[in-house]
């Protein structure tokens, strides 16, 4: 396929994907009578700057913005950390049932997250961490996809590399942050991006374990305003667009190392 038909098909994918995000950001700056009126409103409206203020009124978007980030930081933070440590030693490290351990870790992928949830609570309730920021990063921080990424990665990197370092004296931690992560950048970004994102659009689980409007992450905020008798969508509108922004601009941003190094990870073995 080529010339015009070729253009029209990639014109035309083009607006499918970008046509929600640009009604979305359209419809954040109208009001909420005009958003569902008979004349779609594809141009910019005059209220954005009430419909933000609104917002803030209504759940406190600052603090809902603070807490979403502070809770994605450091899940995403800790659990690369856990997934770097634990991907080394399943490609670097030989120990009994090394392989068996791997399979039993894939495994754990194809158990919907819905069976967990209750046991998870359990724990978290006996542990007196419900309604707390522990309560949604602690079940987090060890993600079977990022260990299984690094290692994959990981063993792509040269034994002779790592036995270099050694013969100089170097421990294995400092082998790690001297010699492995400077080759992972692109594979710990990806993994990052992929961490950071769940945490901050994560919805179902923060819905249980939180309980009072001042510890609420952003998804669970922006629901109670649809759970609202009469829902403010120009409201709506202007969170969800918010929320979005992370995504687009670490994509935008990242999308050289996200791109390189999920292939890195999914063809090295």
């Amino acid at each position: 396929m080529k010339g015009w038909p070729l253009t029209f098909v990639l014109a035309a994918v083009f607006a499918l994907c970008v046509g929600p995000f640009y009604w979305l950001a359209m419809a954040a700056t109208h009001a909420n009578s005009e958003i569902f009126s008979s004349t779609p409103k594809f141009y910019p409206g005059d209220q954005l700057g009430a419909n933000t203020a609104k917002l803030e009124e209504s759940i406190g978007l600052v603090n809902v913005l603070g807490n979403t980030l502070f809770v994605a930081t450091v899940q995403a933070s800790i659990a690369i950390v856990v997934a770097l440590l634990a991907g080394y030693a399943f490609a670097k490290f030989e120990f009994r049932g090394r392989n068996a351990f791997f399979v039993l870790l894939l495994s754990t992928l194809v158990i919907p997250g819905g069976v967990t949830i209750i046991p998870i609570f359990e724990m978290m309730n006996d542990l007196g961490l419900i309604d707390t920021f522990p309560a949604l990063i602690l079940p987090n921080l060890t993600v079977p996809f990022g260990i299984f990424l690094m290692r994959q990665s990981l063993l792509a990197v040269p034994d002779e590399l790592l036995d270099a370092a050694r013969v100089d004296g170097a421990g294995e931690l400092r082998v790690l942050w001297r010699v492995v992560v400077p080759v992972m950048r692109p594979v710990l970004a990806a993994l990052g991006v992929f961490l950071f994102l769940g945490a901050w659009n994560d919805f179902l689980w923060p819905l249980i374990a939180l309980r009072t409007p001042e510890m609420y992450t952003l998804p669970v905020a922006l629901a109670t305003l649809q759970a609202q008798a009469r829902t403010d969508f120009g409201q709506v509108m202007v969170g969800t667009a918010i929320s979005s922004l992370p995504m687009m601009i670490l994509f935008l941003v990242l999308q050289r190392q996200f791109i390189s190094g999920l292939l890195a990870g999914a063809t090295k073995g």
